[in-house]
């Protein structure tokens, strides 16, 4: 039998994976897709569960500032307008996300820009040379908005303290004197009525797709039917983790669907930000869309080590992993007919419309 042959094998059908399908299909090349999961879409996968459209691997909001992005992925589909007000829950009291004029009432009992900014300056610990994120945001900040909204949460999140990790993690922290709790500045945002998943699949109208077909099964003949690989997955296993293996945070995802109570907390995503409470958030899915049916989705959120889980999701920023992944990249860069791109292949965090903006 005569083997099939693409212009290009690409691993992984993730977000950056259908727009590369979706851009070369255009151009009249020949893509075959390989997934090694049953299903396609990577971390945007949704699945409708009891009329309620549930986004899998987390809230994804799409937000963009450029109309032409913004034109481009409602032509594959209608993007419903979504505004994310996240709440933030710190022992059982609650507070508004972003940190604007409504928080500051709540935290400092201010009403005016003015009296913000006075309370905010006044709470600040002064470091000339902030050496981690503990003290860039005390400096930042302030002691009661980090101790009560950023501590808890971040600690969980990356499963250190805060004295232990990097400034670099969170370079600006958002601090608005205005009533808004828009979380996105960005002024398109919205999330398709279609669900990620079907999204993903009409970028991928035109391209074979096989899932359960793990690229590391049989490296050599997936590289022979094909001219070129586009590869989205880990860097550090391409290269059979010749230089150590990278680090990359999880997430433990608990999904419960509650049929007896139709809106469980009124908001799509609640934060939690004390260390007392295990998940970092839970969202209910029905308000992305604002679906109207019996019962509710909800999911809980809790962070772990990659090990734990088996999937990785975060990249963790240290210097060490950073001057490791760039031993790699060295070699990504020599490698013959090889294109690494996706957050796990450049060891980088990337929203969605940073991938859909390096095709359009």
């Amino acid at each position: 039998m005569t083997r099939p042959k693409y212009d290009y094998l690409i691993v992984g059908s993730g977000l950056y994976g259908a727009m590369f399908a979706h851009t070369a299909t255009l151009q009249g090349k020949k893509c075959l897709v390989i997934e090694k999961n049953g299903h396609i879409g990577g971390y945007c996968y949704t699945e409708n569960v009891h009329g309620i459209e549930v986004h899998k691997f987390g809230a994804h909001i799409f937000r963009t500032n450029s109309k032409k992005v913004w034109n481009f992925v409602n032509s594959i589909c209608d993007f419903v307008p979504f505004v994310n007000s996240p709440i933030a829950c710190y022992q059982g009291k609650t507070y508004n996300l972003p940190f604007n004029m409504n928080t500051f009432n709540q935290l400092f009992g201010v009403n005016t820009p003015e009296a913000a900014f006075d309370a905010i300056k006044k709470d600040k610990v002064v470091f000339d040379n902030p050496k981690n994120l503990e003290e860039h945001c005390l400096s930042t900040v302030g002691r009661k908005i980090y101790e009560t909204l950023i501590k808890g949460y971040t600690e969980k999140q990356w499963g250190k303290e805060c004295k232990e990790l990097p400034a670099s993690i969170m370079k600006r922290i958002p601090v608005r004197y205005t009533f808004d709790n828009n979380y996105f500045n960005e002024r398109y945002q919205g999330i398709p009525e279609c669900g990620y998943t079907e999204f993903i699949r009409r970028l991928l109208v035109g391209s074979d797709v096989w899932t359960e077909n793990d690229f590391f099964d049989d490296v050599e003949w997936f590289k022979s039917i094909a001219k070129e690989i586009i590869y989205t997955g880990q860097i550090d296993k391409f290269y059979d983790y010749k230089f150590g293996a990278l680090d990359y945070r999880s997430v433990k995802f608990k999904e419960i669907y509650l049929s007896d109570i139709d809106n469980q907390q009124g908001n799509a995503v609640v934060n939690f930000t004390d260390r007392d409470t295990p998940y970092t958030r839970m969202i209910e899915h029905k308000h992305f869309l604002k679906t109207q049916c019996k019962g509710t989705v909800i999911s809980y959120e809790t962070p772990c080590d990659y090990s734990e889980n088996g999937s990785p999701s975060y990249p963790i920023p240290t210097e060490e992993n950073l001057s490791k992944y760039s031993r790699y990249k060295d070699l990504a860069d020599k490698e013959p007919n090889v294109i690494f791109g996706g957050r796990l292949a450049e060891y980088k965090y990337y929203s969605m419309n940073d991938i859909i903006e390096q095709f359009v």
